[in-house]
């Protein structure tokens, strides 16, 4: 057995400066070399570095091509694989690499830490540790392992900004894998893409405004998929759309889904060429956005993608 672990930086690895605390080299990898001296890394094991590390608020599509490349260019060398990341992003991580990662045959894990290595307790050792389990024993497929919970890629979310049990998943239907017969990485570029968030009083010029700035957006609907009664939405939506710039619906609820066509302002949303965005998280449909459009596929081609489940991402 042999784990590549990929240090990003984030919270497990920082260390406390006069600006505050700062990812630093060495203690991640002093922590590793304990968990191997105990027998709690099975087997053999190396970490690569991201240079400079970066707080997870830092992270990019560029820095998941960085990840991707990591795993596919060394995936005849190791059985199992590491991912040591921020927390404020390691869910849009997680889900770049379950979409990214084409064909993946062996588990990789994610993971980090709320608070860091250096302080008093500390949930790091923890996490490191049975993210170094999980590697060796968990099922092919794009995992995060935190606070004693294996959780799905593309179906995790961090619900709680402090508590050290801070991320769920959702059930899901399959398992945080895009199954192709060979592996490849299929990269990211950078598009335009907000999550415009619907409230009472939202104004029918705001949503024109960002969809005329946007390659696409992200739409947190009201429960199941309703949206507010304003004229110029369904306009909007319809004019961005013949602009060939896709639109997500998804719901402002932690959990159900949105099921576009059980109201009718669902109906409504549906007839303006929207998508639906079933159970998938915001997440989990801005990178999936993200994922389609860096394909350079035509519009048809992108909406279908956009319509069926790639990785699990629909529960």
């Amino acid at each position: 057995m042999k784990t590549l672990f990929v240090y990003m930086g984030g919270t497990m690895g920082m260390i406390p400066s006069k600006d505050g605390l700062v990812p630093s080299i060495g203690v991640v990898e002093n922590c590793l070399q304990k968990l191997y001296d105990t027998g709690d890394v099975l087997g053999s094991y190396e970490i690569i570095a991201a240079k400079p590390l970066i707080d997870s608020s830092a992270i990019e599509p560029e820095d998941w091509n960085w990840i991707g490349s990591q795993i596919v260019d060394r995936y005849d060398d190791f059985d199992g694989f590491v991912v040591i990341h921020g927390t404020d992003t390691l869910a849009y991580s997680a889900c770049a690499l379950s979409f990214g990662l084409v064909g993946l045959g062996k588990p990789v894990i994610v993971t980090g830490a709320m608070l860091p290595l250096v302080m008093e307790g500390s949930d790091g050792r923890k996490n490191l540790r049975e993210a170094a389990f999980a590697a060796a024993k968990a099922p092919a497929g794009v995992w995060v392992q935190f606070a004693g919970k294996l959780m799905h890629g593309a179906r995790v979310r961090k619900s709680h900004s402090s508590a050290l049990d801070a991320f769920f998943d959702a059930e899901a239907s399959a398992p945080p894998r895009h199954l192709a017969t060979s592996l490849r990485w299929q990269g990211y570029t950078t598009f335009n893409i907000p999550l415009l968030t619907f409230v009472p009083g939202i104004s029918g010029q705001f949503l024109s405004q960002c969809l005329h700035d946007a390659d696409g957006i992200i739409l947190r609907c009201y429960g199941a998929g309703t949206m507010p009664e304003v004229p110029e939405f369904k306009e909007t939506i319809r004019a961005a759309r013949l602009e060939g710039k896709p639109v997500v619906a998804t719901s402002k609820c932690a959990d159900g889904g949105v099921a576009l066509g059980r109201y009718a302002s669902g109906a409504n949303l549906l007839s303006s060429g929207i998508i639906d965005g079933k159970s998938a998280t915001a997440t989990a449909a801005y990178v999936k956005t993200l994922f389609v459009l860096s394909k350079g596929q035509d519009d048809a081609s992108t909406l279908a993608e956009l319509a069926r489940p790639i990785c699990g991402e629909f529960g």
